[in-house]
């Protein structure tokens, strides 16, 4: 089973999977990917498993930093006075914290609470309804994850995990952000030495994070002071989703305990290569065979590039590029993504893809470089902050949709040697800002409100709308440096 540690749980196992327990953890997940939750009793736990229990709307709410949306949106508002949405436990879920005393987890799902139907920003419900066309079909979405991300060491001196959680944010209270220091000083990408001036926490978050069920395929350095990129084993969609999701929370717990803030920020640092959170993805068969692949090549393709992926991985193509425009606050979330997707920091700008091409934003995975069973596409896009559930449900729905509509490519290949940005045979380039995202992603005419509906645009858009405010109110360090004398 995709996120289980067992084979299979059941609500008769449950009295026996945790006859020796007497507490149990429980999360959801919220638009900005972060996990909302709390410890509840064995005896608690038991009873709400089956029909779920009460967990207050105000996670879909507010931002990431508890702080209200400044318009109130479609599921916690003053009329419907603020009421508790409905979480149910999902058993397939299941695992142990093992920086935690082995304590057992399970991931829950949101529901509406008078319809019991999905919540509509439930980002693992989003997933869920995404793959299951597929599914319906009789193909299952695989997917694989790699994240990049910074890692800063806590500037002062603390003697306990607890004052070590807080000491980078009051650090950056009284210094500019350049003063942060990073892990390890310099470029070393793929070195085998630098991990070890770091070797406990780095083997810490290896050893957990297959503990934990989501586990690492490939570990290693990246270019970048204290960087580090991480490829996750590749499982069906909503599964990789969740270990996506928990491999962040993994990160982030080990760090504490040895005074190390992980950073997956798009572009913490002017000037340097940002955190990329690409996502790979196929379809195959109800007997494990990769829908994608082309057994015999196509002797006249419309693109060389697509000589070896079938006819469904083509329309599966064209779908994500034909949306990829009004979707864009699903892979670029934050202010700062957008720092991240400019020209010449090999990050895609563009409607763009290519067999085996790193330039564009999508790379085609195809024989003759790749096995049968390995062809695929890299959606190269989104960025380390991107909530892994809205990423996997927007590509496998674009994605779908191109199938069903049987879409056409609509632009060739990025040719080899041209750069992101500017090429006469690239697509659309992309949105510039939040801002710019957001408002396309909302437009009547969205493709998005076409394959996810207007509920969840209107309140995902409304979130994204709520940053931009907030940025646009803000006065930067950057501002007070240029004009502070000179105006």
């Amino acid at each position: 089973m995709g996120s289980s540690t067992t084979d299979e749980v059941t609500l008769e196992d449950l009295p026996d999977l945790l006859y020796k327990d007497t507490r149990v953890k429980v999360a959801g997940v919220d638009v900005d990917g972060q996990l909302r939750g709390k410890l509840v009793s064995k005896k608690k736990f038991l009873s709400m498993a089956e029909e779920g229990f009460g967990f207050c709307s105000v996670v879909f709410g507010w931002d990431m930093h508890d702080q209200t949306y400044f318009k109130e949106l479609g599921i916690s508002n003053k009329d419907n006075g603020y009421r508790d949405i409905l979480a149910i436990p999902d058993l397939s879920s299941f695992r142990r914290i093992p920086w935690e005393k082995r304590v057992p987890f399970f991931l829950v799902r949101f529901y509406d609470p008078d319809t019991k139907e999905p919540l509509f920003a439930c980002p693992r419900g989003l997933l869920k309804s995404a793959v299951s066309k597929a599914e319906a079909a009789g193909y299952r979405a695989m997917a694989g994850a790699e994240y990049e991300f910074y890692q800063f060491r806590v500037p002062d001196t603390h003697p306990t995990p607890e004052r070590n959680a807080s000491a980078t944010a009051t650090f950056l209270k009284e210094n500019p952000v350049e003063a942060l220091p990073p892990l390890t000083e310099g470029m070393f990408a793929y070195s085998l030495s630098r991990p070890i001036h770091n070797q406990d926490y780095y083997y810490g978050v290896y050893d957990n994070c297959r503990l934990f069920n989501c586990g690492i395929e490939g570990w290693h350095t990246e270019s970048g002071p204290g960087v580090y990129e991480a490829a996750l084993e590749f499982d069906e969609a909503k599964a990789m989703a969740d270990k996506a999701g928990l491999f962040k929370f993994v990160v982030k717990s080990i760090g504490t305990k040895h005074g190390i803030t992980p950073c997956f920020m798009a572009k913490p640092r002017q000037g340097l290569p940002g955190n990329s959170g690409h996502m790979h993805i196929s379809l195959v068969t109800a007997d494990g065979t990769n829908a994608f692949y082309r057994s015999t090549p196509d002797p006249s393709p419309p693109y060389p590039d697509v000589a070896h992926l079938s006819d469904l991985g083509r329309h599966f193509l064209a779908g994500i590029l034909s949306g990829l425009p009004d979707i864009m606050p699903m892979f670029a979330p934050t202010v700062n993504s957008y720092k991240r997707l400019v020209e010449n920091f090999w990050a895609p700008v563009t409607v763009s893809w290519g067999l085996e091409h790193r330039a564009a934003s999508i790379r085609v995975i195809s024989a003759p470089t790749a096995s049968p069973k390995a062809t695929r596409l890299e959606v190269r896009v989104p960025g380390a902050d991107a909530n892994p559930h809205f990423v996997l449900a927007a590509v496998v729905a674009l994605g779908w949709r191109g199938v069903e509509k049987k879409l056409d490519i609509p632009v060739p290949p990025l040719s080899k040697g041209d750069d992101m940005g500017g090429a006469s045979d690239q697509g659309a380039r992309l949105a510039k800002s939040l801002g710019e995202a957001t408002v396309t992603f909302m437009r009547p005419e969205s493709v998005a409100r076409e394959v996810f509906g207007d509920a969840f645009v209107d309140h995902f858009g409304g979130t994204r709308e709520h940053e931009v405010r907030l940025w646009e109110e803000a006065v930067t360090d950057w501002e007070v440096r240029r004009y502070i004398e000179t105006v």
